[in-house]
């Protein structure tokens, strides 16, 4: 070999050196950075004419386990869904409270048993009658708490569904622009790793929304589609459309009173059972707000309703005739079986025992009907109330199991539905946590080894060493040649 040709060699040699230099530095110093994938320069032996010529600097490869990483989208996708569930059900159950809470619903129906026992054995009592009348108060504002709860639980999941529907639409356009950069950028043969790291962090921060898969498209392009087969992006973004709400009401139940979701100006099937777009954060507020939350309030509406009724009974309150409002009332009128839709959150005592408004606390020994003043020694009506708080009735509303139970066990059946179906969407969420976290571990493994990047950069020397010894000679050697 010529010393021009030995010269030629080294400084490729030097210049991918120098090129694998920079690499080796790039890695180590993002190995912290999500969406960061490991680069490698390529080279080959470049030849001309037959010969060596040097080495030939092929491009950048950009190392990922796609498998992984698509596995990695699905677990968050699933991760996202499950926490929303697992999150409604649990405020759920706090509103309504557990046994051994103070204030709990179960606690306050307690108390206004004792209260009523404490009055019948004293009836002449007004204190004891203020307390059945404070503790009947107690339990209508627990269960206005409770509606009230479940219908912010359903005005967070709208604001959600607005949230999601934004990021997603900002984050596909993002994603459109970087493909068309990143399919520029090669066409020009330079390096688009980076870009490619900065389009996988937008699609991860997607991936929690709806379940995503990735198809790869020419020039380094990629498609989105959900795993139901949904177009995301495939060349032109999909384009989601919704309209949020300010204040939801327990009525409010029918999509014409809330905004569903459209696809290209197209409107989208939301339910939790049918919806292309399940699997992610996305469908489980749309789930929440016209579903879960739904059904909680008319479980809290059907236990209103059945403690109306114990009440407004002629049988339990003799003075009063049919059609006219008990103790509880439907906003102190009498309860319509047409109107039970939002009945715990309008649950008010009725004004002729409320001396606030204008009523007599003597009616609830006396009864309600009661024109005059009774025999204040006698309990007989405080005793049919209490008796009537517990006694076995038959849910007339509801989805509750078929059996007759008393205003205690009704309440803790309440609170057993939510509790199990919390435990089990927590049980759903520790299991998509473990998949989550399994995936992301797999995926850190095959990212930047420090240990091999600084072996890497020990070769990287002993190369530059190497190719800067083969210039020396050879400058040596023209110095040699020039003294002859």
């Amino acid at each position: 070999m010529s010393i021009t040709g030995s010269i030629a060699n080294a400084l490729s040699g030097l210049n991918a050196t120098s090129r694998r230099a920079e690499i080796v530095s790039s890695n180590i110093a993002n190995a912290n950075t999500e969406g960061y994938g490991v680069r490698q320069l390529d080279v080959s032996a470049a030849t001309v004419a037959g010969g060596g010529a040097g080495v030939r600097i092929d491009g950048v490869t950009r190392l990922i386990d796609n498998g992984v990483i698509q596995d990695r989208r699905l677990a968050d996708a699933s991760l996202g869904e499950s926490t929303k569930r697992s999150s409604f059900f649990a405020s759920v159950e706090n509103a309504i409270g557990s046994p051994e809470e103070a204030g709990s619903l179960s606690g306050r129906i307690a108390d206004l048993e004792a209260a009523l026992i404490s009055a019948a054995s004293r009836p002449d009592s007004e204190p004891r009658l203020n307390d059945v009348l404070n503790e009947a108060q107690g339990i209508t504002q627990h269960l206005k708490s409770a509606s009230d709860q479940v219908q912010t639980l359903r005005e967070e999941a709208d604001h959600g569904i607005a949230r999601d529907v934004k990021q997603l639409n900002e984050g596909l356009q993002n994603i459109r622009d970087i493909n068309i950069s990143i399919a520029a950028t090669q066409a020009r043969g330079l390096d688009a790793a980076a870009l490619q790291d900065q389009r996988q962090r937008l699609i991860d921060g997607l991936s929690s929304i709806v379940p995503i898969r990735q198809v790869p498209r020419d020039n380094g392009t990629v498609a989105l589609f959900t795993t139901a087969g949904t177009v995301l992006l495939d060349g032109k973004a999909t384009e989601f459309g919704f309209q949020e709400t300010s204040t939801i009401t327990p009525d409010m139940t029918t999509t014409g009173l809330l905004s569903g979701l459209t696809v290209n100006g197209i409107p989208a099937d939301t339910s939790s059972g049918h919806s292309l777009l399940r699997g992610g954060s996305l469908i489980a507020n749309f789930e929440v707000r016209d579903e879960l939350a739904i059904e909680a309030q008319s479980q809290l509406d059907a236990v209103a309703r059945n403690l109306v009724e114990r009440f407004q009974s002629p049988s339990t309150d003799p003075t009063l005739s049919p059609g006219d409002a008990g103790i509880f009332t439907d906003s102190g009128t009498a309860f319509s079986a047409a109107d039970e839709l939002g009945l715990s959150a309008r649950l008010q005592i009725n004004p002729l025992a409320d001396p606030q408004n204008g009523g007599e606390i003597r009616r609830l020994r006396d009864g309600l009907g009661a024109i005059v003043p009774g025999n204040v020694g006698n309990a007989s009506q405080l005793q049919r109330l209490a008796s009537a708080l517990q006694a076995p009735e038959v849910m007339a509303s509801g989805s509750f199991s078929s059996g007759a139970r008393g205003m205690t066990t009704l309440v803790s059946d309440l609170l057993s539905e939510f509790g199990t179906s919390r435990q089990a969407a927590e049980a759903d969420v520790t299991y998509a946590n473990v998949q989550f976290e399994t995936f992301k571990n797999m995926e850190l493994q095959a990212g930047v080894d420090t240990d091999r990047e600084m072996q890497e950069l020990l070769l990287v020397e002993q190369a530059y060493a190497a190719n800067a010894r083969v210039l020396q000679t050879a400058d040596e050697l023209i110095q040699m040649l020039i003294g002859l």
